[in-house]
């Protein structure tokens, strides 16, 4: 007499967790979507060389030591230089970058 109750009462629970479970999962697809952690540079080069921009290039913050800047400089030439197959214009941007951060560059711009 008692195993017909409590077969009936895991019958009535197993119901009310698909129920729930169903429910639960429908939410979790209904959900709007998360904007991403992090959000990835839209690529390009601006008119005039930014200090962000540059430091973009350079892979590194726009508020570090002259010396990290010369470390990643040199790391980034090495990888993009001309003479190793790299672009003249990239090497330029490059330099621009560094010229920018370390408070030598002139408002004119890139060279191309």
């Amino acid at each position: 007499m008692v195993a017909p109750i409590i077969a009936g009462a895991a019958v009535a629970a197993a119901a009310y967790a698909g129920k729930y479970g169903i429910e639960a999962w429908q939410a979790f697809k209904a959900r709007p979507p998360r904007p991403r952690l992090r959000k990835f540079y839209e690529g390009g080069f601006q008119a005039t060389m930014t200090r962000r921009e540059a430091a973009m290039i350079l892979g590194i913050r726009e508020s570090v030591a002259a010396e990290k800047v010369k470390e990643a400089h040199r790391r980034v030439m090495v990888a993009n230089h001309p003479d190793a197959g790299g672009s003249h214009y990239l090497a330029s941007k490059i330099n621009e970058a560094k010229d920018m951060l370390l408070g030598k560059t002139k408002s004119s711009g890139s060279a191309f």
